[in-house]
């Protein structure tokens, strides 16, 4: 087995595509995602350990193994069977025991097999995207945009179906010894899926002020998307993430008096900065919220931003707080203590929760409701069991479906039913 150098990888692969193109029947490409595990297993010393596990695989698909610049494996052969990726499996868990993305039981989420003529052009697309955006550092920046380009992405916003890059993720409440409930679903649209719908050359964070007259005309474009979704099972409590301004909107005012069952709540979402240059609106909008019976939520804090500001004086109905690493070896903060005593454990949220360590810190003080990753991976997984497709995709695909409210790739699951399952219901 031959590894080329990590600068030029892709650039190989393309022009290997190129040749074969004739006769592309005859492979398969065998796509490991490296890139999805924890950075010390993406070190270049455990990558390069992690590929000589393949060296058997490579040779036994007469092909090649290409380490591309992000990590991520690429196999391309003749015969890859079913055998040789169950092998590859078996190397995986040599390779990653312990590994988060494995606590599912499922670590064929880490790879994918792309079946040649049907398959090939989505590959090659793959391989070209990260030919110009892998993380090699030759790759141009990103230009920030400017006001002359705002206008041309908000009327962009009507040419595309901004339905098929809402995601949503569940936010769930431990009800006991290993069981969960859902509290509810946040509905949000990725800077980064927008982009991908746009021009990927231009930053559209790099100004403030610029992304917030985006995010304004964005909000409008997301909140009528609901309308286009193809769920069926929506939660009782859907929350939002809107600017302040949103809320007073028409297009939001008809979500409500229109698009709510009875019983449903919202509970929307801000950020702390928008809080800060709209302290009346927000008080404005957080009566207007709380006399309909909806939520108001300010997202993004850590116990640190907590200590420095008196939220209370806010008085915000919930607070979600964003887990970090470090947070891990700080286990007697008494003045966070003193906090959550103070606001309710049951109002606050710890989120971006990647592994069990975080859901141990939130519990230690009192906090019973987690989002993130690794509640990702248990409502996957139980998604998983209940699928008698589940054979047929893998984990990663199974969430990314799950996140999406409409689009193709969304449909092509055979069980939909069981895709919307509420996690406790």
């Amino acid at each position: 087995m031959t590894l080329p150098d990590n600068m030029a990888t892709e650039k190989n692969l393309l022009d290997l595509l190129e040749r074969i193109e004739r006769n592309k029947s005859a492979y398969t490409a065998l796509y490991i995602e490296v890139s999805k595990l924890k950075p010390q297993k993406r070190h270049p010393a455990f990558v390069k350990i992690l590929a000589k596990l393949f060296d058997d695989i490579s040779a036994s698909a007469e092909g090649r193994l290409y380490i591309l610049s992000n990590n991520d494996f690429v196999i391309l052969g003749k015969n890859i069977s079913q055998q040789v990726i169950d092998n590859s499996f078996n190397k995986l868990k040599i390779g990653l025991i312990e590994d988060p993305l494995l606590m599912a039981h499922d670590e064929k989420q880490l790879i994918k097999t792309y079946d040649f003529p049907d398959e090939f052009d989505v590959f090659k697309q793959k391989i070209e995207d990260l030919a110009v955006w892998g993380n090699n550092s030759s790759l141009p920046s990103k230009f920030p945009i400017n006001a002359a380009q705002i206008d041309s992405v908000i009327e962009h916003l009507d040419n595309i179906n901004v339905a098929e890059i809402i995601k949503h993720q569940s936010i769930i409440k431990l009800d006991g010894v290993d069981k969960f409930k859902l509290l509810f679903q946040e509905f949000f649209v990725a800077v980064k899926d927008l982009s991908s719908k746009y021009d990927k050359t231009i930053d559209l964070t790099a100004n403030k002020w610029l992304f917030l007259y985006l995010t304004q005309a964005l909000d409008k474009k997301t909140i009528l998307s609901f309308m286009l979704s193809s769920i069926k099972t929506f939660p009782d409590i859907i929350g939002l993430n809107l600017n302040l301004s949103s809320i007073f909107s028409e297009e939001f005012k008809n979500l409500k008096n229109n698009f709510l069952k009875p019983k449903q709540k919202l509970i929307i979402e801000v950020q702390m900065v928008d809080v800060f240059n709209n302290i009346n609106l927000y008080f404005e909008a957080k009566k207007e919220l709380q006399q309909d019976g909806h939520i108001i939520l300010i997202d993004g804090m850590t116990p640190q931003m907590l200590h420095m500001l008196n939220i209370l004086n806010l008085s915000p109905d919930m607070i979600k707080i964003f887990w970090d690493p470090m947070m891990e070896f700080d286990f007697d903060d008494k003045n966070f203590s003193d906090f959550v005593a103070k606001f309710g454990a049951d109002n606050l949220i710890l989120a971006k929760c990647k592994d069990a360590q975080a859901i141990r810190w939130g519990i230690k003080y009192g906090i019973r409701n987690f989002q993130g990753p690794y509640i990702d991976a248990l409502e996957i997984a139980t998604i998983r069991k209940l699928c008698p497709s589940s054979n047929e995709c893998n984990a990663t695909d199974c969430l990314k479906r799950k996140r999406l409210i409409a689009g193709e790739y969304r449909n092509e699951c055979k069980h939909k039913d069981i895709l919307e399952k509420l996690l406790g219901n």
